[in-house]
């Protein structure tokens, strides 16, 4: 599964909440507006899926709850896990992406080279 969903905003309060790696997996479900019961036709999971991760029935495979993240727009299920190890989920941020790097540099330069323009005036 390529497709990125729209980022969905999830607490690390909300996530502390959650008991289970299970109860984690819905909330990332559930912060996205969607039913747990639809998403095994667009991530091509077969129906038990779900109800085997919900349960603990079956160990989590690293691929699929990336794209099952990926579709969502939250990281809610991986943040459980570090919460879960003993992490402080508020002192944890996201690496910068290449292209935020990028883009950051250009402004920079755009700035930079504003203030040049601006002081030949």
């Amino acid at each position: 599964m390529s497709q990125i969903g729209i980022p969905t905003e999830v607490t690390p309060n909300e996530v502390a909440r959650e008991k289970t790696l299970g109860e984690a997996i819905h909330l990332c479900v559930k912060a996205a507006g969607f039913d747990p019961k639809d998403l095994h036709v667009d991530l091509k999971w077969d129906k038990g899926q779900w109800s085997r991760w919900e349960n603990g029935g079956e160990g989590v495979m690293w691929p699929k709850l990336a794209a099952l993240m990926d579709y969502c727009g939250n990281d809610a299920p991986i943040l459980w896990m570090l919460h879960a190890r003993g992490y402080d989920l508020h002192s944890l941020r996201k690496r910068e992406t290449e292209t935020e790097k990028e883009n950051r540099l250009l402004r920079e330069e755009n700035l930079a080279l504003r203030r040049v323009l601006q002081g030949r005036t």
